[in-house]
């Protein structure tokens, strides 16, 4: 039924007086949902599975302050259980307070003598700088070029927390022959 003529009239008669209403209100405040970082939350999640599988292995985790090296043909698995500490360490040379050119004879000598003894694994304690000038461990990376040139040397590692860490590292030496 379409709206009659007299049905207008009566409305505009009976709302002729009545007059807007002035409107205060302010649209409800709505913080915006903060950004969900979604590609973190699944490096996090993919972290967490990863270090839950059977394949995970902290001595494989690097962080940058380790000291890694092999000789190419040394074995996977000689590898894996060298940097877990699982050798047995047979020397030890401890070069905290020495001088880099009291370090570079002792080093020399010390890995001459362990493989003329027929010792395979060693530890060289070469510090983290704590007492040197700038708080950097100047022998670490003396040491780190050192062993590198030897070819005495098969590998060499970081050692584990409870053998000095960072602060230390596993030799692994040829056979003399």
């Amino acid at each position: 039924m379409p709206d009659e003529p007299e049905d207008k009239d009566v409305f505009r008669s009976a709302v002729a007086d009545a007059r807007p209403i002035a409107q205060d209100r302010l649209p409800p405040f709505r913080r915006k949902p903060r950004p969900v970082p979604t590609q973190r939350l699944q490096d996090n999640s993919a972290v967490l599975r990863d270090s839950l599988s059977d394949d995970y292995e902290p001595a494989d985790l690097e962080t940058g302050e380790e000291l890694l090296f092999a000789r190419p043909g040394l074995q996977q698995r000689a590898w894996r259980k060298f940097r877990r500490g699982e050798f047995v360490v047979q020397a030890e040379l401890d070069l905290h307070g020495k001088t880099v050119i009291v370090a570079r004879g002792l080093v020399h000598d010390f890995l001459r003598q362990a493989r003329a003894e027929g010792k395979r694994c060693v530890r060289i304690i070469h510090g983290k700088g704590h007492s040197s000038a700038g708080k950097l461990p100047v022998l670490k990376g003396k040491v780190n070029s050192w062993l590198r040139q030897k070819d005495e040397v098969l590998a060499f590692a970081s050692a584990r927390p409870h053998h000095g860490g960072t602060g230390a590292v596993y030799v692994l030496l040829k056979r003399p022959g």
